[in-house]
């Protein structure tokens, strides 16, 4: 029954994606949300731990909110009546948690749980009339049920993209309670699958906001560059509510830019601005325009960049010019809290350590990160690669599978496709060269142009020795055809032989596009010391970086690249006691916040190529 209802849910949500013929944007979500009129339900939250479901289930394995029985269901937040009334829950009694943040590093006792818990969180709010209200969530990992005031709003599946109900009719003018039953249960069908090589941080990860707008609403927008003409800003402008036919302006003061515009009956408005020479976005000059958009019935602001992002045969040209990506991997992830990161703070602590690294490029993995983190890299000009979590090997042909990665492509994109950072799209991660797999991210990659032709779209592939030639490594996915830059994961060093195997290797690229390199890494723990041969040593990462990053430099057609990975982070799949505990050590940054040695070593050879360009 449960599997049923989760495809039905899917299938419902991507209808409702490309229900408006002609205007492929038309995904109900609301974007800038940082620049709206918010009340913040962030703090503190009561939780129950229902390992069986039983605020869900009846003992028939019945849900409650379907069979409508509130006597059961934890989402009522009953109270007894009187002395002989039995309730066998009580929120207000139950301990509290931080939200956003994940109940793993919270509490003890939840730090290997997986599972369903229930949170919930009183809240006033003095209602004003003509005023639409919607609650918004950063994320939730991973199924969410949400219920207001005991009524059901709906269920959102996927951990990391940001989604929103109306609640407008179901508002009180006074008190509220908000209850979310949060399930982070693995799953075959899932996106990501069972299998995968981070904690699975389960809770309300990220921000959760009460939107208030007027009736008619600037919903949505994107303004970008042509990639072919620079001086050409395109996109549109999406209203929501009861008066869809409207005038707007656009105005970008400091490009003297004063644009009029119409929308249809149905709200939208396709945007051209002639805007002529702009002051163009990049790692060095990382400037943001002041937007302000104005409608008869709304007026949203945003900083937006402009620049363009092209490949020309097997270069990346950012604003027309050959650019060399100098990255890093990097998790959302804080290592000195072991916890997840949800907040500017955290971000900045992560994306100073690429900075100081001489990184013009981060590459989040494996799944796409909070808003303040994009938001963060971009003011601090760093180039973004963004990826949804279609991780190793997943149901391929399941068709609810399916709708459930592209709803999360959709999410993404949506949320950040402002963003002058962000340059590329990933599909996904290190996946299996197989029909039914290349016909899924296929049309991902179809999904994710139409939504936004301004971007790459790539994803991390694998590589394969050539026959008869054990030291000759091809990329030549058939994946690649699909992509505009070729990109792969290889640990030659690490996981395939010593890493003095790296001088001896040659490699094939299948396509006449730029690679970029989007994992290679070895392990070390920070203070152990050893020669250049003990594994798990600084040392040895050190020699590993040396030999890694020789054998890349000679090899003219890579154009970037983002070793794996920034800093520790917590892992259930590495379980030695000493070197590991738990923690992927592949980090240049320790769980503890000092560099390794390596971190030097790549610093270097960053150094070394900027002064080179």
């Amino acid at each position: 029954m449960r599997r049923l209802a989760t495809l039905l849910l899917i299938l419902m949500l991507t209808s409702a994606v490309h229900s408006q013929k002609g205007n492929p944007t038309k995904i109900n979500l609301i974007t800038n949300v940082i620049n709206r009129n918010l009340i913040s339900l962030d703090g503190r939250w009561n939780y129950i731990v229902d390992p069986y479901e039983n605020g869900f289930y009846d003992y028939r394995r019945r849900p409650y909110d379907e069979i409508g029985d509130r006597t059961g269901g934890f989402y009522s937040d009953r109270k007894p009546a009187d002395k002989t009334d039995r309730v066998e829950y009580d929120f207000d009694l139950s301990p509290a948690m931080t939200i956003p943040g994940d109940w793993n590093s919270q509490v003890n006792e939840l730090k290997l749980y997986e599972g369903s818990v229930w949170f919930k969180r009183d809240f006033e709010v003095k209602k004003k009339p003509g005023k639409r209200y919607f609650l918004y969530f950063g994320a939730v990992n991973y199924e969410a049920h949400v219920y207001l005031n005991g009524k059901k709003l709906g269920v959102h599946i996927g951990g990391f993209t940001p989604f929103n109900f109306e609640v407008t009719g179901l508002l009180n003018d006074g008190s509220n309670f908000v209850v979310v039953k949060v399930d982070n249960t693995r799953r075959l069908d899932g996106v990501p699958t069972v299998n995968t090589d981070w904690w699975n941080y389960g809770g309300i990860t990220r921000d959760v906001f009460l939107i208030e707008t007027n009736d008619t609403f600037i919903r949505d927008f994107k303004l970008q560059l042509n990639n072919n003409d620079p001086e050409l800003i395109e996109g549109f402008v999406q209203l929501d509510g009861s008066k869809g036919e409207q005038t707007g302006t656009i105005r970008i003061e400091e490009a003297n830019v004063n644009y009029n515009f119409k929308t249809g009956s149905n709200g939208y408005a396709e945007i051209k601005i002639r805007a002529g020479k702009l002051n163009l976005w990049s790692p060095g000059n990382p400037f943001l325009y002041n937007v302000k958009i104005e409608t008869e019935t709304d007026t949203l602001k945003d900083k937006i960049g402009f620049r363009t992002i092209a490949v020309k045969g097997t270069d990346i040209l950012l604003n027309g010019k050959p650019v060399f990506l100098r990255g890093i991997c990097l998790h959302e992830e804080n290592p000195l809290k072991t916890g997840r990161a949800y907040g500017e703070a955290e971000a900045l602590m992560l994306l100073n350590w690429a900075k100081e690294l001489n990184c013009n490029y981060v590459r989040l993995a494996h799944y796409p990160h909070n808003e303040y983190m994009v938001r963060t890299a971009e003011k601090m000009g760093l180039l973004v690669w963004e990826e949804i979590p279609v991780y190793w090997t997943i149901q391929w042909e399941n068709e609810s599978t399916f709708r459930n990665a592209m709803n999360q492509l959709e999410e993404m994109i949506v949320r950040d496709r402002n963003r002058a950072n962000v340059i590329i799209w990933s599909m996904g991660n290190e996946t299996p060269v197989i029909e039914p797999r290349i016909r899924f991210m296929s049309k991902l990659a179809e999904r994710a142009r139409e939504l936004d032709g301004t971007r790459l779209i790539s994803a991390a592939l694998e590589v394969h020795r050539k026959e008869n030639e054990p030291f000759t490594y091809m990329v030549d996915d058939p994946l690649g055809k699909y992509l505009d830059v070729l990109s792969f994961n290889e640990y030659i060093g690490w996981y395939d032989g010593k890493p003095d195997k790296c001088d001896k290797i040659k490699w094939e690229f299948g396509y006449d596009k730029p690679v970029l390199i989007s994992e290679t890494g070895a392990g070390a723990l920070q203070g152990f010391k050893g020669d250049s041969l003990t594994v798990w040593s600084e040392e040895h990462q050190a020699y590993f970086y040396g030999k890694q990053l020789k054998m890349i430099g000679k090899q003219k057609q890579i154009k970037g690249l983002t070793p794996w990975i920034l800093v520790d982070f917590r892992s259930p799949r590495r379980p030695h006691p000493v070197y590991q505990n738990f923690w992927n050590r592949k980090g240049l940054v320790s769980s503890s916040g000092i560099k390794k040695k390596a971190y030097f070593v790549l610093k270097n050879f960053y150094d070394t190529i900027e002064k080179s360009k």
